[in-house]
Protein backbone atom coordinates (compact mmCIF):
# COMPACT_ATOMS: atom_id res chain seq x y z
CA UNK A 1 0.00 0.00 0.00
CA UNK A 2 1.71 3.29 -1.03
CA UNK A 3 1.59 6.20 2.05
CA UNK A 4 -0.53 8.82 1.96
CA UNK A 5 2.07 11.51 2.20
CA UNK A 6 5.41 11.17 -0.24
CA UNK A 7 8.46 12.64 1.26
CA UNK A 8 10.72 14.35 -1.84
CA UNK A 9 12.80 15.61 -0.01
CA UNK A 10 14.90 15.29 3.64
CA UNK A 11 17.40 17.76 5.28
CA UNK A 12 18.45 17.87 9.16
CA UNK A 13 17.68 21.26 10.88
CA UNK A 14 19.57 20.66 14.05
CA UNK A 15 20.91 17.63 15.97
CA UNK A 16 22.07 17.13 19.81
CA UNK A 17 22.73 14.48 21.52
CA UNK A 18 19.17 14.00 22.62
CA UNK A 19 17.46 14.89 19.84
CA UNK A 20 17.39 15.56 15.88
CA UNK A 21 15.02 18.10 13.99
CA UNK A 22 14.39 16.99 10.34
CA UNK A 23 12.15 18.93 7.58
CA UNK A 24 10.63 17.04 4.95
CA UNK A 25 9.45 18.69 1.97
CA UNK A 26 6.36 16.15 0.70
CA UNK A 27 3.50 15.51 -1.49
CA UNK A 28 -0.03 14.91 -0.62
CA UNK A 29 -2.51 12.33 -2.08
CA UNK A 30 -3.76 15.08 -4.09
CA UNK A 31 -0.44 16.17 -5.42
CA UNK A 32 -0.26 19.16 -2.81
CA UNK A 33 3.41 20.12 -1.82
CA UNK A 34 4.02 20.79 1.94
CA UNK A 35 6.35 20.88 4.63
CA UNK A 36 6.67 18.83 7.64
CA UNK A 37 8.69 19.06 10.73
CA UNK A 38 9.87 15.93 12.95
CA UNK A 39 11.15 16.20 16.00
CA UNK A 40 12.97 12.28 15.91
CA UNK A 41 13.90 11.38 19.72
CA UNK A 42 15.00 7.41 21.20
CA UNK A 43 11.62 6.05 22.43
CA UNK A 44 11.54 6.26 26.24
CA UNK A 45 10.11 3.97 29.19
CA UNK A 46 7.47 4.62 31.87
CA UNK A 47 7.15 3.29 35.05
CA UNK A 48 3.89 2.98 37.37
CA UNK A 49 5.44 1.82 40.23
CA UNK A 50 2.00 1.01 42.41
CA UNK A 51 2.24 -1.53 45.96
CA UNK A 52 -0.56 -1.49 48.19
CA UNK A 53 -2.69 1.93 47.39
CA UNK A 54 0.13 3.99 46.80
CA UNK A 55 2.04 5.40 43.26
CA UNK A 56 5.42 6.38 43.30
CA UNK A 57 6.27 9.35 41.61
CA UNK A 58 9.23 11.89 40.95
CA UNK A 59 9.85 15.70 40.89
CA UNK A 60 11.98 17.44 39.00
CA UNK A 61 12.92 20.48 37.21
CA UNK A 62 11.53 20.69 34.09
CA UNK A 63 13.59 23.72 32.33
CA UNK A 64 11.52 23.84 28.93
CA UNK A 65 8.80 24.76 30.82
CA UNK A 66 10.40 26.25 33.81
CA UNK A 67 8.97 24.71 36.59
CA UNK A 68 9.09 21.64 39.25
CA UNK A 69 6.41 18.74 38.04
CA UNK A 70 5.31 15.68 39.51
CA UNK A 71 5.53 12.74 36.76
CA UNK A 72 6.14 8.41 36.80
CA UNK A 73 9.43 7.48 36.50
CA UNK A 74 10.68 7.87 33.15
CA UNK A 75 13.82 7.90 30.56
CA UNK A 76 15.52 6.66 27.63
CA UNK A 77 19.21 5.86 26.50
CA UNK A 78 20.21 7.87 23.74
CA UNK A 79 23.11 6.44 23.62
CA UNK A 80 21.40 2.68 23.60
CA UNK A 81 18.16 3.21 21.20
CA UNK A 82 18.00 -0.37 20.49
CA UNK A 83 18.20 -1.46 24.60
CA UNK A 84 15.07 -3.94 24.90
CA UNK A 85 12.69 -1.49 26.86
CA UNK A 86 12.39 -4.15 29.72
CA UNK A 87 15.36 -3.35 30.74
CA UNK A 88 15.42 0.00 30.14
CA UNK A 89 12.65 0.46 32.10
CA UNK A 90 14.04 -1.90 34.99
CA UNK A 91 16.97 0.68 35.04
CA UNK A 92 14.77 4.03 35.19
CA UNK A 93 13.36 2.65 38.21
CA UNK A 94 16.04 1.80 39.97
CA UNK A 95 17.96 4.89 38.85
CA UNK A 96 15.31 7.65 39.79
CA UNK A 97 13.43 6.11 42.71
CA UNK A 98 15.77 3.53 44.14
CA UNK A 99 12.90 0.95 43.47
CA UNK A 100 13.86 -2.85 42.27
CA UNK A 101 10.33 -4.21 41.10
CA UNK A 102 9.58 -8.16 41.62
CA UNK A 103 7.14 -8.11 38.48
CA UNK A 104 7.50 -5.70 35.55
CA UNK A 105 4.40 -5.90 33.53
CA UNK A 106 3.75 -4.53 29.76
CA UNK A 107 0.74 -2.65 29.37
CA UNK A 108 1.23 -0.95 26.32
CA UNK A 109 3.19 1.34 23.80
CA UNK A 110 2.09 4.88 23.24
CA UNK A 111 3.31 7.89 21.40
CA UNK A 112 4.47 11.51 22.92
CA UNK A 113 3.60 13.19 20.06
CA UNK A 114 3.06 12.38 16.60
CA UNK A 115 1.82 15.27 15.27
CA UNK A 116 5.25 16.69 14.85
CA UNK A 117 7.45 13.73 16.84
CA UNK A 118 8.08 10.08 16.36
CA UNK A 119 9.05 9.59 19.59
CA UNK A 120 7.14 6.57 21.25
CA UNK A 121 7.00 5.08 24.81
CA UNK A 122 6.71 1.87 26.57
CA UNK A 123 4.53 1.51 29.33
CA UNK A 124 5.41 -0.63 32.43
CA UNK A 125 3.45 -1.63 35.85
CA UNK A 126 5.75 -2.41 38.56
CA UNK A 127 4.88 -4.43 41.45
CA UNK A 128 6.83 -6.13 44.09
CA UNK A 129 8.73 -3.10 45.23
CA UNK A 130 12.20 -2.71 46.91
CA UNK A 131 13.47 0.16 48.22
CA UNK A 132 17.12 0.76 47.82
CA UNK A 133 19.37 3.38 46.74
CA UNK A 134 19.31 5.90 43.59
CA UNK A 135 21.97 6.16 40.36
CA UNK A 136 20.77 8.93 39.32
CA UNK A 137 22.46 10.90 36.33
CA UNK A 138 23.86 14.64 36.73
CA UNK A 139 20.63 16.07 34.97
CA UNK A 140 18.50 14.76 37.37
CA UNK A 141 19.79 16.21 40.76
CA UNK A 142 17.03 17.93 42.28
CA UNK A 143 14.76 15.02 41.67
CA UNK A 144 12.22 14.19 44.84
CA UNK A 145 11.20 10.72 44.92
CA UNK A 146 8.05 10.24 46.73
CA UNK A 147 4.48 7.82 47.19
CA UNK A 148 1.50 9.03 47.50
CA UNK A 149 -2.01 7.08 47.58
CA UNK A 150 -3.21 6.33 44.03
CA UNK A 151 -6.55 8.86 45.12
CA UNK A 152 -4.22 11.47 45.74
CA UNK A 153 -2.40 11.19 42.07
CA UNK A 154 -5.80 11.07 40.50
CA UNK A 155 -6.81 14.26 42.15
CA UNK A 156 -3.15 15.87 41.45
CA UNK A 157 -4.26 15.21 37.55
CA UNK A 158 -7.90 16.92 37.96
CA UNK A 159 -6.08 20.13 39.68
CA UNK A 160 -3.62 20.52 37.50
CA UNK A 161 -0.86 19.70 39.53
CA UNK A 162 0.21 16.80 37.58
CA UNK A 163 1.09 18.17 33.99
CA UNK A 164 3.02 15.13 32.34
CA UNK A 165 1.02 13.99 29.39
CA UNK A 166 2.98 10.51 29.50
CA UNK A 167 1.96 10.29 32.85
CA UNK A 168 -1.60 11.44 32.24
CA UNK A 169 -2.20 8.62 29.93
CA UNK A 170 -0.39 5.99 31.49
CA UNK A 171 -2.58 6.03 34.56
CA UNK A 172 -5.36 6.46 32.09
CA UNK A 173 -4.42 3.46 30.68
CA UNK A 174 -4.10 1.32 34.11
CA UNK A 175 -7.22 2.47 34.62
CA UNK A 176 -9.09 1.34 31.73
CA UNK A 177 -7.23 -1.74 31.94
CA UNK A 178 -8.66 -2.33 35.47
CA UNK A 179 -5.34 -2.45 37.01
CA UNK A 180 -6.06 0.29 39.20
Amino acid sequence: MAPEIRTTVTRIVYENHWMRVREDAIIRQDGSPGIYGVVEKTDFAIIAPIENGMIHLVEQYRYPVQGRYWELPQGSWEEAPAIDPLELARAELREETGLTAETMRHVGHLFECYGYSNQGFHIYLAQGLRQGETYREQTEQDMISRAFPIDEVLAMITEGVVKDAATVATLGLLRLKGLI
